[in-house]
């Protein structure tokens, strides 16, 4: 299928005064017109800059409207956008460049100086503005080309570019739109980071495709957060339980009713139970979903007035995908049963750049292994459990971190806790949790705590209080840095009870 202009087009053509974008930092509105008229604008500046079809064009940006103009933009000269994780170190920053094989990396103002380490050639904001237009014809896009390169995060090695095709990008959007409900009247603001999947393609682009408005967050702070969710009468958000954290502990949150939002959404990692409480206190529904960069990333809807009674589940399939949960790659687990996630449709990602085999064993008869583990209740619902990498064996006996750290987590005094498995001479691993707390505790008091709660051989061997637990990029608990940090520990003795 081959495709003559984008959506972005027909949208302006349909809602060119609506507005699209609001910048939230300094208040500056564009309407689907406009939107449309830079992307325009930008690939005539592209094309002058030597950029062509098939050319992979970075950017580093804080979230910015130039994330959807190089967006739209590459899809009218047939080149792919890659957009660059802002908070990594510049030489991962090369890796990346010279990865992909960018032609260019267009920087952000705010960038510049750390930009000139860049191996690549660079373009500032203002460099490309002052660019001759070149006029030029839309360029026919098959819905099978690469629109988009996102890179993991990198938790196993060096980060994989993720190739997104316009299938990939438009299936995910119309997904969301039919499956969530979205519709033109919906505002949302983008605070997750836009380098990422979540922040790019969760709801920002549904919401364009819906005709809706995108409020741009440059970068979070929860009392920002919560004037500019009131300030712009936003409908619906997507947050990650770090954030909700914060927002929730802030002065503000308590006086504030946010009376025009419809749903509160979390994401990039299991949510707290203490969240959704603080939502329900407030008559605010308030409800948690799964993605991932090589899906969509949205894979599940569950209706908002049922999430409180479904705690922790991120609902069913969506409209137009499929799941399953599978064991040992060949046995579909049956309710209740754990088993690593598989997701068929048109949103799954086409492949790794430049890893033949790594897409292979990702991709198998159509299915993509996500990694991560799940269970399905007898409703149907589907329940995030972990990581398969995660996951401790202890004795001959699976141990699910999550379910430990949300034990942990409903102790008065726990803030935050991020349990991994550490080696042991007898058992295989132990489990070790991490805490942050919010008041005066001790490692007795929340053994004691677990004790009554879960199964014995789940208890914590030992516990390590933190001031503050690591985070990557999006705010997901850092476990690759937590394993390096405490991977000495497999020589403790058992019988000491005092803190490491």
């Amino acid at each position: 299928m081959e495709m003559n202009g984008s959506w972005l087009q027909k949208r302006s053509q349909h809602s060119p005064y609506k507005i699209a974008v609001i910048d939230g930092e300094t208040g500056e509105r564009w309407n689907y017109k406009q939107l449309y008229e830079r992307s325009r604008d930008m690939a005539g500046r592209l094309l002058s800059a030597g950029i062509g079809q098939g050319d992979r064009v970075a950017l580093l940006s804080p979230n910015h409207i130039v994330y959807f103009d190089l967006l739209f933009a590459c899809g009218e000269i047939g080149a792919i956008f890659v957009p660059l994780n802002w908070r990594l170190a510049e030489n991962e920053w090369n890796f990346i460049v010279k990865d992909c094989k960018a032609k260019c990396v267009v920087v952000h103002e705010d960038y510049l100086e750390e930009s000139k380490q860049l191996n690549c050639q660079v373009f500032s904001l203002k460099e490309l503005a002052d660019k001759e237009l070149q006029m030029h014809r839309t360029h026919t896009t098959s819905f099978t080309d690469a629109a988009a390169i996102i890179y993991t995060g990198g938790t196993t090695g060096n980060p994989k570019g993720v190739i997104l095709t316009y299938e990939n990008i438009t299936s995910n959007a119309v997904n969301t739109i039919v499956s969530w409900g979205l519709n033109g009247e919906d505002i949302t603001l983008t605070c997750l980071p836009m380098f990422h999947t979540g922040g790019l393609n969760a709801l920002s682009t549904p919401l364009l495709m819906a005709g809706g408005t995108v409020v741009l967050m440059r970068n979070f702070e929860a009392e920002k957060a919560i004037q500019l969710l009131d300030l712009y009468k936003c409908t619906i958000a997507l947050m990650v339980p770090t954030m909700y954290s914060m927002l929730i502990e802030h002065p503000h949150f308590q006086g504030t009713d946010f009376s025009t939002m419809k749903t509160f959404l979390s994401g990039g990692a299991p949510c707290p139970l203490e969240i959704y409480e603080a939502f329900y206190q407030k008559g605010k529904l308030f409800k948690e979903g799964y993605g991932l960069t090589e899906a969509g990333p949205n894979n599940f809807y569950i209706d908002p007035h049922e999430a409180y009674g479904k705690k922790g589940s991120v609902g069913k399939a969506m409209l137009f995908n499929e799941v399953k949960l599978m064991i040992n790659d060949s046995l579909e687990a049956v309710e209740e049963e754990v088993g690593e996630i598989y997701i068929r449709g048109s949103h799954v990602f086409s492949e790794y750049w430049g890893k033949e085999e790594e897409t292979k064993k990702a991709k198998q008869d159509g299915w993509l292994r996500t990694g991560d583990l799940g269970r399905r209740d007898a409703d149907g619902y589907f329940y995030i459990v972990g990581r398969t990498k995660d996951m401790i064996i202890s004795g001959g006996e699976n141990i699910y971190p999550l379910e430990v750290e949300q034990i942990l987590c409903r102790h008065e005094a726990v803030k935050e806790a991020c349990v991994i498995g550490v080696p042991h001479p007898v058992w295989g691993e132990a489990v070790l949790a991490i805490v942050s707390s919010k008041k005066q505790t001790s490692e007795k008091e929340l053994l004691a705590f677990c004790k009554t709660r879960i199964g014995a051989y789940k208890i914590p061997k030992k516990i390590v209080f933190v001031s503050e637990l690591p985070k990557t990029a999006v705010g997901k608990l850092d476990k690759k840095d937590l394993q390096q940090s405490f991977k000495w520990l497999f020589d403790y003795n058992e019988n000491k009870e005092e803190h490491v």
